[in-house]
C-alpha cells in the first residue's frame, strides 16, 4: 500500500478513520489547526529526524508562507490554491537562501545561523508595508477553490485542508522510504562515511531542506487562509520552538510521530486556555512527564514496545 509496512499502512488506515469521523464530533476549525500544525512539524521532522538538522528557524518559512498567502488571496484576488501554492513557493525559496548560507555548517553552528536568519525574516516581516505590522493582514478571505466550491462553510474547508495534510504526509512518506531518503539517513548516521562512499552529502542536504521549507510554507499558507489572518505569531523564534517540542513529544525520526505530537501540544493549548497564566506552568509539567516517560516520543515509544517501524 503506496509503500507502507503493514504496521504503517494500519497507522494510515486509522489516521484516514479518525480525519474522516473527527469533522462530525470535533470543531472543525480546531481539527484545521491540528492538520495544518501537524504538517508543518512533518516538514519540520524531515530535517531534524532523518536528516540530523536541528532548525530554528522554521518559523520563517512557516510564517512567511502565511503572510504571502493571505496578501496574495486578499489583493491580488486569486484562488486559494494558487495562493497556498505561492506560500510554498515563498518557502522554497527562503530555503534556497537560508540552505545555501547554513547547509556546510553543522550542529549548534547550523541551528544558531537558521535561528539568526528566522529573526531577520521576523524584523522584515514587522517592518515591510504589505505584512501589516503588528496588525497583520486582517479578513483573508477563503475565496472558491478552482474558483467553483465556496470554502466558506467550515467542513468545504476542513476537506481541503485534510487534502492538502494528506498529499503532504504521502509525499514526505514517499521521500523518506525512497533511495533519496536511504541516503539521508546514512548521512544522519554517518556524514563522513556517505561521503566517503560519493555521495555529495551538501547536495542532499540542501534538498531536503528546500522540501521541508516549502512544506512548512503550505502549512503556514494554509492556517492563513482557515483563520482569515496571517500575524507576527507564527514567524516568531517561539513558534520554531514549538515544532521542535511538537516533534519531541510525538516521536522524533516517526512518520506518525509529529501528528500524534501535534494532537497532544494544540489540545493542550486549546483546552488548557481556562487556567490563563498557568496555561504554560501546566504545559511544561506535561512536557516534563512525557520526556521522562517517552524519551523516543509518544510513537518511538510504543513502536519500540510493539517492536515496529512507526
Amino acid at each position: 500500500m503506496l509503500g507502507f509496512s503493514r504496521p504503517q499502512a494500519a497507522g494510515f488506515v486509522l489516521m484516514l478513520v479518525a480525519i474522516a469521523v473527527s469533522p462530525f464530533i470535533l470543531y472543525p476549525v480546531f481539527l484545521m489547526k491540528v492538520l495544518c500544525v501537524a504538517l508543518f512539524a512533518c516538514a519540520f521532522n524531515l530535517l531534524i529526524g532523518y536528516v540530523g538538522l536541528m532548525s530554528f528557524g522554521h518559523a520563517a518559512f512557516y510564517g512567511m508562507g502565511g503572510y504571502l498567502t493571505a496578501h496574495a488571496a486578499k489583493e491580488w484576488g486569486v484562488t486559494p490554491e494558487l495562493a497556498i501554492l505561492c506560500g510554498g513557493l515563498v518557502g522554497a525559496l527562503q530555503g534556497l537562501l537560508f540552505s545555501w548560507l547554513a547547509i556546510r555548517r553543522q550542529g549548534l553552528y547550523f541551528a544558531m545561523i537558521t535561528l539568526a536568519l528566522a529573526q531577520m525574516v521576523y524584523f522584515f516581516c514587522l517592518e515591510a508595508p504589505f505584512t501589516g505590522g503588528e496588525n497583520g493582514i486582517q479578513q483573508v478571505p477563503r475565496g472558491n477553490l478552482f474558483g467553483l466550491i465556496s470554502l466558506g462553510p467550515d467542513m468545504n474547508m476542513y476537506w481541503t485542508v485534510a487534502g492538502i495534510f494528506i498529499i503532504g504526509f504521502l509525499l514526505l512518506h514517499r521521500v523518506v522510504y525512497s533511495p533519496f531518503g536511504q541516503v539521508l539517513k546514512a548521512i544522519r548516521e554517518n556524514e563522513p562515511r556517505a561521503t566517503s562512499l560519493g555521495y555529495r552529502t551538501d547536495d542532499y542536504k540542501q534538498i531536503a531542506f528546500i522540501l521541508s521549507a516549502t512544506l512548512a510554507g503550505v502549512a503556514g499558507g494554509t492556517k492563513a487562509l482557515v483563520f482569515g489572518i496571517a500575524t507576527l505569531t507564527d514567524v516568531n523564534f517561539t513558534t520554531s520552538g514549538d515544532v521542535v517540542l511538537i516533534t519531541l513529544v510525538g516521536g522524533l525520526g516517526t512518520i506518525f510521530g509529529p501528528v500524534i505530537g501535534a494532537l497532544i501540544v494544540v489540545s493542550m493549548e486549546n483546552y488548557l486556555a481556562q487556567f490563563g497564566s498557568w496555561v504554560t506552568v501546566t504545559q511544561g509539567a506535561i512536557f516534563v512527564v512525557c520526556v521522562l516517560l517517552f524519551r523516543r516520543g509518544v510513537i518511538g515509544e510504543l513502536g519500540g514496545w510493539l517492536k515496529l517501524s512507526l
